[in-house]
């Protein structure tokens, strides 16, 4: 039996799986179309392309977008809320972003929770945690009643300054479940995020009790049914987090919120690999497939996490890679509008899909463009899997030109003009207006679309290096094999610096720290496997916004230098993120941090065969770059070695994706397989 480690990556138009042979070190990779009616089906399609007879699954990692396709779709659960008497609003009146405040045509996101459905409960903690006014358990009781009367599918309770003190809420959960059962979905706003803003922290319970069904449903079946087959029923599922480490699915089930942007995040954790195996510790990564883009930051060889996330304009309150995201995939639809060529947000999705697929999409799409462009090989696509049609391609974007005045060809290249200026502003979005310059960076492209408009981006941003790794249409499934298991863990702790305590603090870390560190019994960790990681969210005295700045070890605050320390850590990040620091001035702390990483092992790159010679087997077509046809190099990446290299114009051919290198532009085969494309000297 040959021991496989596998990772599985859900997207809108492909599922995505990656295979590595733990006694031999090779890797394979397979894909099958998404099926979005029932995931699973996909999955185990995906599945069947790598493992065969004779394999047997060790180790499975999932990343799934159900609880954000949820959420997106808005077809999440029927949520009860129960909220402080005192504060049952706080959820609809909400916090204007600052960022918008003089933007005339502001509106507030639409709440997941309609007012009628916001049950007000009597009882009153203080800032502090104590009671002033015990819990109205009779008012629970009544919330039952009319969740079993009105049909309601989970329940959210987010009471004032839970936060300081749980007791309120863990009283509400006894008796919920005593009256409803322990299968309905409850979620608390100081397990969903344990940490002040009564607005932020319930929008976080509201939207975890909103997804929750769905990911818990999805991932029991999931999880069943690999039970059922012979090569996986002995690997126990686990489930790609938002913070970019991994749990099992049994975690994941209690704390779905954790899953949000599971399936993205992926991408970048193989970003932080391949900085590590290429010794390039800033790269953005960008992730284009079918549906939407993705931007995420590799910075001194870490993914850049952020402790608050926005979706559909809602706050939530936990550790996520900081990404951007943009509906600017390969199945965009184009279409004119007020004279105007527009591409996106609109997806044709897997069904049906471009035109080229014939499967009847009918409205064309950036896929339709490269195939029309010579860009795609229409007998090679997917592997052979899936032939293109360029006679529909060409026929639609003809349709589309003519309202334009332009002709299929033209038409072609205006696509995608547009799709990549609009990833490129997307890119500026996530570096410039943070005040990062992306030419310090390399560009990582992956996705199936990815690498065929990477170089186009670079040119734009000027950025001198595109890195595209092996396999790097399922990279995302790539990356979940590099990663880690990750429980993240939060307290409240407010103290100007001149009250802070060393070694009170280092004490209260300390404690949290082996509290985290327990909490990896459940995820199948040895203990000589695990380590903590501390932080603390600081800010200038009477400031609202904070920066998380890590610590050396939770036993660091101790030390006798350490608030001199802290406070220099904490403006150099400020200077770093804003371009301007107040040393000296009052910083205040407010909220303690604690990870467990726990280590799982890795799937270690195999060092590619070098090249005997210059010479690699490769053909020529012709291909339009900037209106014209230009003669290119056509070439297998299989047939690729290390230290293969050539000029552009060319287009590198895979299973899983398609590299297009204009001309002016050099590319090289590196050890682990990687392509590096540079700009050639004038």
């Amino acid at each position: 039996m040959r021991d496989l480690r596998v990772a599985m990556d859900i997207g809108g138009t492909f599922t995505d799986v990656v295979a590595y042979d733990e006694a031999t070190g090779d890797y394979r990779a397979g894909k099958a179309a998404t099926t979005p009616g029932d995931l699973t089906r996909g999955v185990l399609a995906a599945l069947e392309s790598v493992v065969g007879p004779g394999d047997e699954v060790g180790f499975l990692v999932h990343g799934t977008t159900q609880g954000l396709n949820a959420l997106l779709q808005r077809r999440g659960a029927r949520v009860l809320l129960l909220a402080s008497a005192a504060a049952a609003d706080t959820y609809h009146i909400a916090r204007g972003p600052r960022e918008r405040l003089y933007d005339l045509h502001y509106r507030k996101p639409e709440p997941l929770v309609p007012l009628r459905d916001i049950v007000a409960v009597g009882g009153r903690l203080d800032a502090g945690g104590a009671e002033i006014e015990p819990l109205d358990e009779a008012a629970v009781r009544k919330a039952a009643e009319r969740f079993r009367a009105e049909g309601f599918t989970a329940v959210a309770v987010g009471y004032l300054f839970s936060h300081a003190n749980p007791a309120h809420e863990l009283r509400t959960r006894e008796l919920l479940v005593r009256e409803l059962g322990e299968e309905v979905s409850i979620s608390l706003s100081h397990e969903a995020a344990n940490e002040w803003r009564e607005y932020e922290r319930t929008s976080s319970a509201v939207l975890e009790a909103y997804i929750g069904p769905v990911v818990q449903r999805y991932l029991t079946g999931l999880t069943a049914t690999l039970a059922e087959r012979p090569a996986t029923a002995r690997a126990p599922l686990h489930v790609m987090q938002s913070s970019g480490g991994v749990i099992t699915a049994q975690t994941a089930r209690r704390r779905p919120l954790q899953t949000l942007l599971s399936g993205p995040v992926g991408g970048t954790m193989g970003g932080v690999a391949l900085a590590r195996a290429l010794g390039r510790p800033n790269l953005i990564c960008v992730d284009m497939g079918g549906t939407s883009f993705d931007v995420s930051l590799v910075v001194d060889g870490e993914p850049d996490v952020a402790a608050e996330a926005r979706l559909e304009g809602l706050p939530v309150l936990m550790s996520v890679v900081d990404l951007h995201t943009i509906g600017a995939g390969g199945g965009s639809v184009a279409y004119a509008r007020a004279g105007g060529l527009r591409v996106g947000p609109r997806s044709a999705g897997a069904d049906p899909g471009p035109v080229c697929y014939g499967r009847g999409g009918t409205e064309p799409t950036v896929t339709d463009a490269n195939l029309v462009l010579g860009r795609l090989d229409a007998d090679a696509f997917a592997g052979g899997r899936l032939p293109l049609d360029a006679d529909r391609a060409r026929a639609a974007l003809g349709t589309l030109g003519e309202g334009l005045g332009l002709s299929a060809r033209a038409m072609a290249e205006g696509v995608c003009d547009v799709a990549n200026a609009k990833m490129a502003q997307a890119i500026r979005t996530i570096t410039v207006s943070r005040g990062i310059e992306p030419n310090r960076f390399s560009l990582v492209a992956f996705g199936g679309a990815g690498p065929m408009h990477s170089v186009f981006l670079a040119r734009e941003l000027g950025i001198e290096e595109v890195v595209v790794p092996r396999f790097p249409g399922a990279l995302s499934a790539w990356g979940m094999l590099q990663t880690q298991i990750r429980r993240d863990f939060a307290e409240p702790y407010f103290r100007l610096d001149a009250d802070l305590d060393g070694a009170e603090l280092a004490a209260r870390l300390t404690r949290a720290a082996g509290q985290a560190l327990r909490s990896l019994d459940s995820e199948g960790v040895p203990p000589a496997d695990r380590r903590a990681e501390a932080a603390l969210d600081i800010r200038y005295a009477a400031q609202e916004y904070t920066l998380t700045v890590p610590l050396e070890s939770p036993d660091e605050p101790a030390r006798a230098d350490f608030r001199h320390v802290v406070a220099e850590r904490f403006a150099a990040l400020h200077r770093e993120r804003y371009g301007h620091a107040n040393p000296g001035a009052p910083v205040e702390f407010t909220t303690l941090r604690v990870t467990a990483l726990g280590d799982l092992g890795r799937a270690a790159p195999k060092p590619l065969e070098p090249a005997g010679g210059p010479q690699f087997p490769a053909r020529r077509r012709r291909v339009v770059f900037g209106g014209a046809e230009r003669e290119t190099v056509v070439v297998a990446r299989e047939d690729l070695r290390a230290g293969h290299a050539f000029a552009g114009p060319a287009v590198i051919t895979e299973p899983t994706a398609t590299t297009v290198v204009p001309p002016s532009y050099g590319v090289e085969m590196d050890a682990f397989g990687s392509l590096l494309v540079r700009r050639e000297a004038p």
